[in-house]
């Protein structure tokens, strides 16, 4: 007969520690968020698309590490919210390149330093030396396991061949 983990054992293994990570880290950045009405998702297109403007929608999601159905529905969001702006891509008119509106970057402005709270507030329980072990440590995870991930996470100065 199997042994079954106790939940103690349970409580402690990295997948159970991750997911209430995320959970705990998203309700963090909502909350500070709140008065500018960004998710954390919403926020990392907003980041990439202001870094890299006129992104492809397949391009934009593997800059996050987002799957295809999960980008259209933050894009969706954001276009609703006259955040963003499709336009047929110069270099090919089937693809839509993705841009910020004026709007979408004043919002992005007013979102720094909630966002930067949220950091703050996140990493608060840990010492400088554990911010920059736990940064390192999950560095290392999600790099040694990206073959793994059900969305690639392609950054895009890596996608387009640059060195930016």
């Amino acid at each position: 007969m199997p042994a079954f983990l106790n939940l103690t054992q349970l409580y402690a293994r990295p997948g159970f520690l991750l997911r209430r990570a995320h959970q705990i880290s998203a309700a963090v950045f909502e909350n500070e968020c709140r008065s500018v009405g960004l998710t954390p998702a919403q926020f990392g297109v907003l980041s990439v698309l202001r870094a890299s403007p006129g992104l492809d929608q397949s391009s934009l999601a593997r800059a996050l590490g987002f799957d295809k159905v999960t980008v259209l529905r933050v894009l969706r969001g954001l276009e609703t919210r006259g955040l963003i702006a499709r336009a047929p891509a110069p270099a090919s008119r089937r693809n839509l390149a993705i841009s910020l509106s004026a709007e979408g970057l004043a919002l992005l402005k007013q979102a720094q330093e909630p966002a930067d709270r949220a950091y703050d507030r996140l990493m608060a329980p840990l010492t400088k030396t554990q911010r920059t072990q736990l940064v390192e440590l999950l560095q290392v995870l999600t790099t040694g396991l990206e073959n793994e991930a059900r969305a690639a996470f392609v950054p895009p100065e890596q996608e387009s061949g640059s060195a930016d």
